[in-house]
């Protein structure tokens, strides 16, 4: 008798819909911990790898013989002692569980390898010598050991002076690097730039047929500016000698934990820094040093150290040009299949095949943007406007503008349908009204409707920008590669540069990830690289946020 009010009590709660809501409560709950917990994850694991670890000095016993190391641990676990047995190493019987310590030892110009495995037995007793530095070089990975001497020119310092000097040093010494590299690629490419005109215009003579005293004054034209680029090409020469004689002046002596001595060229040394010397103050110093040299630096050592600047550059670039491509013509679909179109079977196969095309693979994007924009469209264009620079393709082959134009047609369907449903939302008295005040259909489309639907359409950018940003197999295909020798963006008519081809964050995470030749130096980059991504579309959708709030906020008040 008693269980009968409580059943009926229970049917009451579940008719009344509360456990669906704890449900619904409990599954967001879940998902908000899960993408915390994801980008807590990244975050520690990614950007935690610049905050300056303590160089630690032990001893390592192998086969009897004991040798000194010095370097960074950078991981440890616990594996069955029997893997260790499979792979050779004695272990006694009695032991079911061996921990390994993960060293990052550097010096690969010295020993051959970065990163070394070391049994814990193996290890000696540990300690943190204040005057060991760490070496961030250009070539060969890291160096750790203890500075001797700074030579420069036919001085030699030594002693406590040596410290302030080695910073000095560096310091300038990368100011001369920074030199060098502009006269490279700004002042020589500038040049390499004229002389390749210089050519064309040559070339495009001869296709042309121009011969007689019309030919004499182009060439004598052509030849004085050739003469002007070797003039300035002499001087910049001479001027890039000098600042190489300068930044090889000084070179740093140091000696490993073994006692080798190595010398060390400034030329090739990014910074310098004792970690284990630094407090509080100096460490957050060097971890944001750290942070806005990846942030704003250019990759190196094929990609597993430097900079992932130009990747941010190409991914903003890159999703720029697809939201200017993608807009009006989603947004002009949109508003044709609803306001103008005639309904019937037609358009509902339309909207049918509109809604499937937003689940096609993206691959199949890419190998169709490859296939007719680079091929056909790029070939094309090369074939009527740049017929002298063939067989040397400048729109047929993959770069910025197709693989943007490539999104933007993946992202497509995703604006549309965004854009259709803000227009079905705007009541049908509101249309009436503007009709009945004297408003042709186009104003009170374009003055009325489409003013109220905006922040619609930025919802669909919105989506369009994130599953853009995060696209990587099309855009292997279209324009994204490994390693891009100069920005899409420069100094050189027409300053935006289409044709060239772009590095992605998505195309270096997995480049990193899964094609580097230093896995173990390349993965805390996976992470900073995915975590710089993450945030990265989050400004970008945010920015849309904020304008689609705005617009919201704006044709509200004008409404009421």
């Amino acid at each position: 008798m008693s269980k009968v009010p409580e059943t009926s009590s229970t049917r009451a709660w579940i008719k009344s819909g509360d456990p669906w809501i704890w449900m619904i409560g409990g599954g967001l709950a879940i998902s908000l911990i899960m993408v915390v917990g994801l980008f807590l994850l990244i975050a520690v694991r990614g950007f935690g790898h610049f905050w300056p670890a303590p160089l630690i000095q032990t001893s390592v016993s192998v086969d009897g013989e004991i040798r000194p190391v010095l370097g960074v641990q950078t991981d440890v676990e616990t594996l069955p002692a029997q893997r260790i047995r499979e792979a050779g190493t004695e272990i006694p019987d009695d032991q079911a569980l061996v921990t390994r310590y993960l060293f990052k030892l550097g010096n690969r110009d010295v020993t051959g390898r970065d990163f070394v495995w070391f049994l814990e037995s193996q290890l000696g007793e540990r300690s943190y010598p204040e005057d060991a530095m760490r070496v961030e070089r250009r070539e060969w990975g890291n160096f750790y050991g203890f500075p001797v001497a700074l030579e420069s020119g036919e001085r030699r310092i030594e002693g406590e002076a040596l410290w302030p000097a080695l910073q000095d040093a560096i310091r300038r010494s990368n100011e001369l690097h920074q030199r060098i590299r502009r006269l490279e690629k700004v002042d020589i490419g500038a040049i390499n730039s004229g002389i390749e005109k210089i050519r064309l215009e040559r070339r495009r003579m001869d296709l042309q047929g121009i011969d007689g005293a019309e030919r004499s004054a182009r060439e004598a034209d052509l030849e004085a500016r050739s003469e002007e680029l070797d003039r300035r090409f002499a001087d910049i020469r001479v001027e890039r000698n000098q600042l190489f004689e300068q930044n090889e002046r000084d070179t740093l002596i140091a000696r490993t934990a073994d006692g080798t001595e190595v010398r060390i060229p400034l030329a090739t040394v990014v910074m310098a820094s004792k970690n284990n010397a630094l407090g509080l103050p100096g460490k957050i110093a060097f971890y944001g040093h750290r942070i806005k040299d990846f942030l704003t630096g250019f990759p190196r050592e094929a990609n597993t150290e430097g900079g992932i600047f130009p990747a941010i550059f190409g991914t903003v670039v890159m999703v720029l040009i697809m939201s200017v491509l993608v807009t009006p013509f989603g947004v002009l679909a949109a508003i044709y299949l609803r306001e103008y179109a005639r309904q019937g079977t037609l358009l509902k196969i339309i909207r049918v095949s509109v809604y499937n095309l937003a689940g096609v693979p993206s691959i199949v994007f890419g190998v169709f943007g490859l296939g007719f924009f680079v091929y056909l469209l790029g070939g094309t264009i090369d074939d009527l406007f740049y017929p002298e620079r063939l067989p040397a393709p400048t729109f047929g082959t993959p770069g910025l503008f197709w693989a943007s134009l490539t999104l933007a047609l993946l992202t497509l369907p995703v604006v549309i349908v965004s854009t259709e449903e803000g227009l079905a939302r705007i009541p049908r008295t509101i249309r009436e009204g503007s009709l009945a005040l004297g408003a042709t259909k186009w104003e009170t489309l374009w003055k009325v409707v489409v003013p109220l639907s905006a922040p619609a359409m930025m919802t669909g950018l919105i989506l369009a920008v994130a599953r853009a940003a995060g696209e990587v197999a099309p855009l292997m295909l279209v324009g994204v590669v490994k390693l891009a020798p100069s920005l899409p963006v420069d100094g050189e008519f027409p300053y935006v540069h289409l044709e060239r081809k772009i590095m992605h964050l998505g195309f270096h995470i997995y480049d990193v990830g899964f094609q580097s030749p230093n896995v173990e130096a390349a993965r805390p980059l996976v992470y900073a690289t995915a975590l710089t991504l993450v945030l990265l579309i989050l400004i970008l959708n945010l920015t849309a946020i904020a304008i689609r709030n705005r617009l919201r906020e704006k044709y509200r008040a004008e409404s009421d």
